[in-house]
């Protein structure tokens, strides 16, 4: 079994032991078949290239880490995104989540407060052809009014509240998949969907660990 074969089994058995959190026996074909396409590889710093496929997260530089396989898969697939969605990304990074996210969308705006890796993320997709996304060095906290409202909001850093502007920036009927919590201490994946009267529906999905969401509401 290859690296990229041993990642997607290593998903398919998380999804097996967490299946009674998150309320599925299997994620999204349309999902496995974009961690399938997206050179993980790529989104990780060449000295770390050998860790790239393992079942964890993988640093990154400036503090920050290109999440565990699973976690990209399952947030991914919470979101629900459709072929026509235009999705909002708080918190670039590598631009990974981004990628996968491009496969199964018309167009992805990212958003990522640390100005070098901002840089490196949109080049690197440039790179790889990720022509539908769009990366720009901004606090994620306020979200992009611009392109608003979304058909889907994901933020891949924990934020000890969840940010009202990404509420307000959603369309009726979409999501917003953000971990909430407080570094070192219990952080919770969670998933609100605006009804279609404006109200939220939030639930609680899974225990995770995150790196915090820096700017407005985070540690700077």
């Amino acid at each position: 079994m290859n690296d990229l074969e041993s990642m997607l089994q290593d998903i398919r058995w998380e999804v097996e032991v967490t299946r009674r959190y998150i309320g599925k026996d299997a994620l999204s074909p349309r999902v496995m078949q974009a961690m399938r396409e997206v050179p993980r590889e790529r989104f990780v710093p060449e000295e770390m290239r050998s860790l790239a496929f393992r079942n964890g997260p993988v640093p990154i530089g400036h503090g920050q880490t290109i999440s565990q396989p699973y976690i990209v898969a399952l947030m991914t697939d919470l979101l629900e995104p459709e072929p026509q969605d235009v999705i909002l990304e708080v918190g670039t990074g590598s631009g990974y989540q981004a990628a996968v996210l491009s496969r199964l969308v018309e167009r992805v705006y990212s958003l990522e407060i640390i100005e070098p890796l901002a840089l490196e993320a949109r080049q690197r997709l440039a790179e790889l052809g990720y022509d539908n996304v769009e990366v720009r060095h901004a606090d994620g906290y306020a979200g992009l009014p611009e392109h608003a409202p979304y058909d889907g909001i994901i933020v891949t850093a924990a934020a000890p509240i969840v940010p009202p502007p990404l509420i307000e920036q959603l369309k009726p009927g979409a999501r917003l998949v953000i971990p909430v919590g407080q570094p070192g201490w219990s952080q919770t994946l969670k998933v609100l969907e605006k009804r279609q009267n404006g109200e939220i529906h939030e639930r609680d999905v899974l225990d995770v660990a995150f790196v915090p969401l820096t700017g407005s509401l985070g540690t700077q």
